[in-house]
């Protein structure tokens, strides 16, 4: 039996220093350094994340990400866990934001 998205997401969010899942405000789980938000999944087949307009336009070009379901002139982007390529591209993004969050700090 192959782990869900969600399990290999979460799995590879909790090996980095300093995060935490928790759930999250509009329905399934959030991931969060410090307090601020990396990005949070909807059920198995969705990844929500907030980026700055121009890391949202530069992975929306190069089909990484969709602009945000809901709020598509927002900086959030969605990506779609369709295969395991997705799955792929949704961790490079979270880690992306990850990074963004964790910059200047010093990582345990």
């Amino acid at each position: 039996m192959s782990a869900s998205n969600k399990d290999i997401l979460t799995e590879a969010l909790l090996s980095w220093a300093g995060v935490t899942v928790e759930p999250h405000r509009f329905g399934g789980i959030e991931f969060a350094f410090e307090g601020k938000e990396i990005g949070h999944l909807h059920g198995d087949q969705l990844v929500d994340a907030p980026l700055s307009k121009a890391m949202r336009d530069e992975c929306v070009a190069a089909g990484k990400a969709e602009p945000h379901h809901i709020f598509p002139e927002s900086g959030w982007v969605s990506i779609y866990l369709n295969s395991e390529a997705e799955v792929a591209g949704a961790l490079e993004i979270l880690r992306m934001n990850y990074e963004r969050l964790t910059k200047g700090r010093t990582k345990p």
